[in-house]
């Protein structure tokens, strides 16, 4: 099993420790494209109009500041780097051993300046979101999709993609063809801060259940054991099958 994140726009930086190292990462494939996207960051981030290149505002002058020292400032585990509504729910600090080692294994958080990182990989916070129009590199999303395309695919392998995304995440990386067929996108109805908090219950849940389903119609099962859902069929081939879930 897949299960893909979101990455949060909160997140904590450390006060020292050791810097990046983008040749201990997960997807080593992707290096040259990470390494090309901190040039380009940094670059953007010197700018006079940084704030309005990034989409950000004054409040988040702090945030790009850092963006120039990302290759020596301190880096930390993704588990540690990103806060806010959906981490808070999923809350990896309380789950057990066992659970904590699958949730490692499982989930994949999308990245708009490291394109997929595992829960272990160690980063340094940065200021860059997925719908971006980076100088030198472009739409983001699309930047990324090529990149992505192969090692993901792999990453799924026969397994369910559980798809907590949302919809400028999702852009960078679509399954297609048998891993497509496996695709199963998490929608919840209400606002945008329940749908997240209810995506981290999910994805702590499934972790804690010890499943790894095969088949939509396995993991609407195992979400079904704590939660009220609804299993959709794709609305044409190479779209995601769609479970809507809410609190049981």
């Amino acid at each position: 099993m897949l299960i893909l994140l979101p990455p949060s726009e909160t997140k904590t930086p450390r006060a020292r420790g050791k810097a990046l190292d983008l040749s201990r990462l997960a997807l080593p494939d992707l290096t040259p494209a990470r390494d090309k996207l901190l040039h380009e960051l940094a670059a953007a981030s010197a700018r006079p109009d940084a704030l309005q290149v990034l989409g950000v505002g004054a409040s988040l002058a702090g945030d790009v500041a850092r963006n120039l020292q990302l290759r020596t400032a301190p880096a930390q585990h993704v588990a540690d780097l990103y806060t806010g509504v959906l981490y808070d729910a999923l809350d990896l600090p309380g789950l057990d051993t066992a659970a904590l080692r699958r949730a490692r294994r499982w989930i994949v958080v999308q990245s708009a300046l490291f394109g997929a990182l595992r829960l272990t990989d160690r980063v340094p916070a940065y200021r860059l979101s997925m719908g971006t129009h980076l100088p030198g590199a472009g739409p983001l999303a699309a930047y990324w999709r090529g990149e992505l395309a192969a090692p993901m695919t792999a990453l799924a392998g026969s397994g369910v993609v559980v798809d907590c995304r949302s919809s400028t995440y999702a852009a960078a990386w679509t399954p297609t063809g048998a891993t497509a067929e496996r695709w199963v996108r998490i929608q919840v109805p209400g606002a945008t801060h329940h749908a997240k908090h209810t995506r981290g219950l999910v994805t702590r849940h499934l972790a804690e259940a010890g499943i790894s389903p095969r088949t939509p119609a396995a993991l609407r099962d195992v979400v079904g054991s704590a939660f009220a859902v609804e299993l959709h069929e794709p609305r044409r081939p190479g779209t995601p099958w769609e479970l809507a879930v809410s609190a049981a």
